[in-house]
């Protein structure tokens, strides 16, 4: 049975820094959030968070938009927490599950929470840390647990086990959405729909291709592939 997005019961969030890219897609109904993150930021050129952030909420007012601290320490993390959490309604403040020496964002986590910020926590790929992010939780604010399922299966790991392992310890927090990140192909999208997450995260390339490609006929696809050697050996002058 063909699929397509439209099919889907998962939310698709945009995860990407460029900015006609992450406005069109806002445009796009079948776009229900929007994520970046620093590595991404940095991709795209950008050198000052703060205009850019404030500059794509001027259009991105109502889909959920996940932006990321930047800081190492804690505690800067919780100036710039609030701060972020201050931009906008729609936005989630993204912190990480660690520093970078591994030490536990979990009080930090708990301490925002409790003010009633809208945190997405990533860089998740244990059971151990979705526990974790569960505890530390406020069941009464909005919050995303962000787990990276291709991370998880870059490793040789399938990532659907610690999915649903990771859906259930977030059954009681009615607040929590669980979400599919770091994508590698389309693929996923429909895994992470299948195993029961609230929503995936899908870089700009991969969302481009699953909107050309989904639901195509195998056998019309297996010709174009065909075409496509037929072309380019030709293209090349090759010869024996």
């Amino acid at each position: 049975m063909k699929r397509t997005l439209k099919d889907l019961k998962v939310k698709l969030f945009a995860d990407g820094a460029d900015k006609k890219g992450m406005l069109d897609l806002n445009a796009n109904p079948l776009i229900q959030g929007l994520t970046t993150n620093p590595t991404l930021m940095r991709k795209a050129g950008i050198s000052d968070f703060e205009a850019f952030a404030r500059d794509i909420l001027q259009t991105i007012t109502v889909k959920p938009l996940s932006l990321e601290v930047f800081s190492d320490e804690f505690s800067e993390m919780k100036r710039q927490g609030l701060k972020i959490n201050g931009w906008g309604k729609n936005v989630y403040v993204k912190i990480p599950i660690t520093n970078s020496r591994g030490e536990s964002s979990l009080p930090l986590i708990q301490d925002l929470a409790a003010q009633g910020v809208k945190l997405n926590v990533t860089a998740l790929l244990t059971v151990e840390q979705v526990k974790g992010v569960a505890a530390a939780l406020n069941p009464k604010v909005p919050a995303v647990v962000s787990v990276f399922a291709g991370r998880i299966a870059d490793t040789g790991v399938d990532p659907v086990g610690i999915m649903n392992e990771s859906k259930k310890i977030l059954a009681g927090l009615p607040q929590a959405e669980l979400l599919w990140a770091s994508v590698r192909e389309v693929l996923n999208i429909f895994q992470s729909n299948d195993c029961g997450c609230h929503i995936v995260t899908v870089p700009h390339d991969i969302l481009a291709k699953a909107q050309k490609m989904t639901g195509m006929d195998l056998t019309a696809l297996s010709l174009d592939t065909v075409k496509m050697f037929a072309a380019d050996a030709t293209a090349a002058g090759f010869k024996l």
